[in-house]
């Protein structure tokens, strides 16, 4: 049997959500907020059963870091690290942003 991870956001990963959740709702519909909040829920949750699917992010690896993982919704990014059973998601963001600044923010500070 494949054991299940516990995936978890951090506050600041919630409120990625929320931010990307009320612009979508703002600048385009109800329904392409609620379509992108669920294409990320359904990729969150697919990482409880195979939490190391994802790459890991080249911000990082150009730093040696080699601890946090990422998965895609384009143009989305969620980069997120495994500890024992537990997978903890860091960052959820447009991928056009200046990713390189929001990862130290997050991670390196």
């Amino acid at each position: 049997m494949t054991p299940v991870f516990q995936v978890f956001l951090t506050e600041s990963a919630q409120k990625d959500l929320e931010e990307i959740y009320s612009y979508l709702a703002e600048n385009h519909s109800e329904n392409s907020a609620e379509h992108v909040l669920s294409s990320i829920e359904e990729k969150l949750n697919n990482l409880k059963q195979f939490p190391l699917r994802g790459v890991y992010p080249n911000e990082l690896t150009a730093l040696g870091i080699l601890d946090y993982r990422e998965l895609f919704f384009k143009p989305y990014r969620i980069i997120y690290r495994v500890q024992a059973s537990s997978v903890y998601i860091i960052l959820i963001a447009d991928g056009r942003r200046d990713m390189q600044t929001l990862l130290q923010r997050r991670i390196l500070t």
